[in-house]
């Protein structure tokens, strides 16, 4: 392969990627249904002047038929009068004008095939429009749904992988370490809470122990030795009763 081939392909393929990138869907779209409505534009005028030239021939042709017929008439009426020559004459005109006719009629007929081809080629290419014009609808319309989508996936993408989200999770965890170390604190404190109250209902233990100890090795002292105060309602009536 020649290096001119090889940079032909290479400037084709860049340039083919070019018009790719560059090509809009929707405007695509709208640009190939006006092409095809001026088709149909260009379809139905051809169609137009086949069908008047169709009429034109066929005037012709039946014009031509209908002197065809006069001719013969006039020959049969010179044999008649006895002018077989003048008959001969108009034999010779009627097969000039029924030639004619013949020609037109071949023309007519190819005419007319060509006139229906024509016909069944426009009616094809308006149910093409037509269904273009739906598919052209659909087509946007999925077109725009489908970049919606992928701009979403793209926006989604960034986020899972940006630094605010990291942020974001680092805080969250944040969150939770700083909730366990809370919970953590309470079951700690209730435990110091229950031992506490354990030492003082074991030190109340202790103490009833020590002073049945000291009652019995006599060392509590007698009732009279030191006695108890009276009641402050007691002292009350005594002070009453002496003044």
């Amino acid at each position: 392969m020649g290096l001119f081939d090889r940079l032909s392909r290479l400037f084709r393929a860049n340039l083919n990627a070019a018009i790719s990138a560059a090509e809009d869907p929707e405007k695509i779209l709208d640009q190939a249904l006006l092409d095809m409505q001026e088709d149909q534009v260009q379809l139905r005028q051809a169609v137009a002047q086949a069908m008047a030239t169709h009429k034109r021939v066929e005037q012709q042709y039946n014009q031509n038929l209908a002197l065809a017929e006069e001719w013969y008439r006039k020959a049969q009426l010179a044999l008649q009068k006895g002018e077989e020559e003048l008959a001969k004459q108009a034999l010779a005109r009627r097969k000039s004008y029924a030639d004619t006719a013949a020609a037109l009629k071949t023309q007519l007929d190819q005419q007319a095939v060509q006139l229906e081809n024509l016909r069944r080629q426009m009616t094809a290419l308006e149910g093409k429009i037509a269904e273009a014009r739906t598919k052209k609808d659909m087509l946007k319309a999925r077109l725009r749904a489908a970049k919606a989508t992928e701009q979403v996936n793209q926006a989604l993408g960034k986020v899972g992988t940006s630094g605010a989200m990291a942020a974001f999770e680092r805080m969250e965890e944040k969150v939770l370490t700083q909730e366990a170390k809370a919970q953590a604190t309470v079951e700690l404190a209730g435990d110091t809470l229950e031992e506490q109250f354990k030492l003082l209902e074991g030190n109340t233990d202790l103490d009833a122990e020590l002073q049945a100890l000291k009652a019995q090795m006599g060392m509590l002292p007698s009732p009279s030795a030191n006695p108890q105060p009276l009641p402050q309602s007691v002292q009350q009536g005594e002070l009453e009763q002496q003044s």
